[in-house]
């Protein structure tokens, strides 16, 4: 696999940084960010850890600081290895399918070099939040059809996910729909099938892999309605699943701290901030075993 020229930063001797050019065809300025965990000498054991690929959300319109590289640092609390991919957007002239190729070469291309990574090639994990989260969802449903296939031009297990965490995801584009995401995504190519294609709920099977997702049932700008339509979808076609609703809260919440919140610090609630750790515990229980 072909890569532009990357920049590598130290952090001690427990971290490494990386920040690669995507390097598939269309990609304007998406850029690949990489948290590598280097264990000291002295590790018990030689570990391959998982990877958690995080996808930040902002409406497929821009993509949100709040949700990316903090949340790295939590999942390499949990035993991982931490990755964001800054994907282009519509601003930049991008519809579907770019964001989705560069995320799936960014799969693939952490799958080739899991050595060098020291990373485990059957964990990687697709994390995506609001936007984001259709974006990551997207590969869980699309990475076994050959349409796709045919756009990376490599065979599909080279980018299959792994499994996947999904906060508020924007999922439908039905009743509950969040218009501004699809209009986004689509451009000027909008139509009626590509919507209903676009719609992940209806394009779910037992190929998807292990999900966590969580959402608030208050959010008034992707409704809840979107992430229990995948969960119906989901638990209908068998795929593993651990689902958390909290009753209040908003949109937007990332790590639902003050260490992510805006300044009118909204987003910061207690109760919500508890997903982080519910993940961390699955990703325990299915996927770190250190």
């Amino acid at each position: 696999m072909k890569t532009g020229g990357f920049s590598s930063e130290r952090f001690g001797t427990d971290m490494r940084y990386e920040k690669i050019p995507v390097a598939v065809e269309g990609t304007v300025q998406a850029e690949l960010a990489l948290y590598i965990q280097e264990d000291y000498p002295d590790t018990y054991g030689e570990r391959r850890r998982p990877m958690v690929l995080i996808c930040p959300g902002g409406g497929y319109e821009h993509v949100s600081v709040r949700e990316g590289e903090p949340v790295a640092f939590h999942f390499l609390t949990a035993g991982c290895h931490a990755a964001v991919l800054w994907y282009d957007i519509s601003r930049q002239g991008v519809t579907h399918p770019q964001p989705l190729k560069e995320l799936a070469w960014s799969v693939a291309y952490i799958r080739e070099y899991a050595a060098q990574y020291a990373v485990d090639p059957d964990k990687i994990l697709v994390a995506g939040f609001s936007a984001g989260a259709h974006l990551a969802a997207s590969l869980g449903c699309f990475w076994d059809r050959e349409w796709l296939e045919k756009e990376m031009q490599m065979p599909q297990v080279r980018y299959q996910p792994n499994g996947m965490i999904l906060a508020y995801p924007v999922i439908t584009s039905g009743a509950f729909a969040h218009r501004g995401s699809f209009a986004n995504l689509m451009g000027e190519k909008a139509d009626e099938a590509l919507e209903r294609e676009l719609s992940l709920e209806e394009q779910v099977t037992d190929k998807v892999p292990p999900v966590f997702m969580w959402h608030t049932a208050e959010d008034g700008t992707v409704p809840l309605e979107n992430s229990m339509l995948f969960a119906q979808a989901l638990r209908a076609a068998g795929v593993n699943l651990e689902y958390h609703v909290f009753p209040h809260g908003g949109h937007g919440y990332a790590l639902a701290t003050r260490e992510t919140a805006m300044k009118a610090g909204v987003e910061i609630d207690p109760q919500c901030e508890q997903w982080i750790g519910l993940c961390k515990n699955w990703l325990k229980y299915n996927f770190v075993k250190l």
